[in-house]
Parts: C-alpha cells; structure tokens; sequence
C-alpha cells in the first residue's frame, strides 16, 4: 500500500478516536464568525493573524490538506470563495456535513497533495496550508504547484514541522534524543514498523531548506514567520518551539 494511502486511513480513523484536529467548530464559532469575530489556526496555539489575509469578501482560497471544518467554515463566513482539497474521506465528509447544515458552498476536492494540483495555473488568491507535511516525504514539489495556482501577488500560508516532535521522547525525564535527523520511515525500517504500530502513520522531519527554502525556489517571498508550541508535554513546557507558520506571497524580488 502507497505510504498516503495509509497515512490517509491513519487520519480516518484519528477522527473516529476523537483526535483534537478532526473535530468541526462549534455552530457558536461559525456565528461568531458571521458577526467579525473569528480566529483559525496554522499551528497548535497561535492564531494566524487577521493582518495575514486582509479582506477575504470574494476571494477565492484553497484550504491544502485543511479538511475538518475547521477552517473552512470561518472562511465562508468572511465571504471567501472556498475550495477544500484532503485525501481523508472523514474530514471531507465533516466539511460536506458543516456546509450543508449552515447553508453555504464549498468546493470539495479528494485529492493527494502529493501528486499535481487539479487546478488551472492561477486559480487562487490564498492557499491556506495547516501542518501537513509532516505526512509528505517531499514537499519541494507541493510548494512548486501552490506557486502554479496562486495568482499573482497571491498568499501562502503554511504550518510547518520543525522536526523537534521526531527527535525527542518526550515520555523520558529528561528528554532523551532518540532519533536522527531526518526522520524518514521509507529509509529504515524499524522507524516504518514503529510508525505503523503505534498507528501513527507514516510521517517525516523536513530541513529548514525544504520547507523555507524551498518555497523561495518555487518562487514565492515572505512577508512574516512565526514560531509556535505542541502546546502540551515537555516540550511545551520548556517553551521550545515545534513549528513555524510562514506568509509568503507570489511575485518577484525587486531590485535596484
């Protein structure tokens, strides 16, 4: 079986379990929302900033491997011209039953992020990227096609894994370094038969050329960053970060 393909009934049955990241917000969320006030998430505890979207009335958005109804919901509210794209069946199904329930439209893709995008070159003003990368091997290609599909001057927001979750153990006093980086299941595999008995998937670190750097390649610029906390366990404890939120627009660096 392909790696997504377990990594997509790993998510499935994640949300059966009740897991945090496959729950839709509240009905008071969504209306809350309607009424201006809102908030989503890229990371585990830090709402991205209202400043990193500006005025979403008519724009269209993509939500990348963002199923849920997490996110998409509060987007509709604002106005936005929604598209969802998820290779999970359950946060698909959550985002069709929110829509149809509240009245709005939203465009359901089942798709792996992994392969090309099946949109036409410069379809979105906003792609809205929550930490899923970690379940990709390589993400050079998945910013190359965001940058396809944006139009110019449009936005990139991406959550992003530092790899510090892959290293330590976070049940040892006093976390222990257990794993090297980077932590690539498909090279050994002891760390594919752990993945695969704990029912974690198979996940993957990603180097700060990849995710960062990669998306200066693939021809887009920051604009903002920002760090954020598992918020929970050790590491949060210790106040030492686990993810990045980055803002990254389509265009060209100018120079005199």
């Amino acid at each position: 079986m392909d790696y997504q393909d377990i990594n997509a009934q790993t998510i499935n049955k994640w949300i059966d379990e009740g897991w945090e990241w496959g729950k839709p917000i509240s009905r008071e969320t969504y209306f809350k929302a309607l009424e201006g006030e809102w908030e989503v998430f890229l990371t585990p505890t830090k709402p991205v900033p209202h400043k990193w979207f500006g005025n979403l009335k008519g724009k269209k958005l993509l939500g990348l491997a963002s199923g849920g109804a997490q996110q998409m919901p509060i987007f509709a509210a604002l106005g936005a011209d929604c598209t969802v794209l998820d290779y999970s069946d359950k946060q698909l199904e959550s985002e069709r039953a929110f829509a149809e329930r509240e009245g709005y439209k939203i465009n359901i893709i089942k798709a792996d992020m992994t392969k090309p995008l099946p949109f036409p070159d410069e379809s979105f003003d906003i792609i809205f990227h929550p930490v899923s990368n970690c379940y990709v091997r390589e993400v050079k290609p998945i910013w190359k096609e965001c940058c396809r599909i944006l139009k110019k001057g449009g936005v990139l927001l991406s959550g992003l894994d530092n790899g510090m979750n892959f290293i330590i153990d976070e049940d040892s006093d006093n976390l222990a370094i257990v794993n090297k980086l980077p932590f690539d299941p498909l090279a050994d595999e002891e760390l594919y038969r752990k993945g695969i008995e704990s029912g974690s998937g198979v996940q993957f670190s990603h180097t700060l050329d990849e995710q960062l750097a990669g998306q200066l390649e693939a021809g887009l610029i920051f604009t903002d960053l920002y760090e954020d906390l598992n918020g929970f366990g050790k590491l949060d404890e210790l106040n030492i970060p686990s993810f990045w939120a980055s803002r990254a627009v389509k265009g060209k660096i100018v120079t005199e």
